[in-house]
């Protein structure tokens, strides 16, 4: 796995964590939603300013974009499509 895919794995696996969609990340860090999922599937070579922004937008550190991704690892979950039904 290269870099530009380490990347993008662990950006979906604690995209995914904290709950929040492509579209929901892509607005708190101001980064097109295209772009996230570009991001995500290791096809742009994201910038160390764009790294920052997802990571204030995930309240997470910028090294967790690099952790190791271990050999078989499964690929983190989608979340559920569709909105999420209104509180009361």
């Amino acid at each position: 796995m290269d870099v530009r895919q380490t990347i993008g794995w662990n950006l979906r696996r604690i995209r995914v964590e904290k709950g929040l969609s492509q579209e929901r990340l892509a607005l708190e860090a101001s980064i097109d939603r295209a772009y996230v999922g570009r991001v995500e599937r290791g096809q742009e070579n994201v910038t160390v300013s764009t790294l920052e922004a997802l990571a204030n937008a995930l309240h997470a550190h910028v090294s967790e974009f690099f952790a190791e991704v271990e050999d078989g690892a499964k690929w983190p979950e989608a979340l559920p499509s569709g909105r999420r039904p209104k509180s009361s």
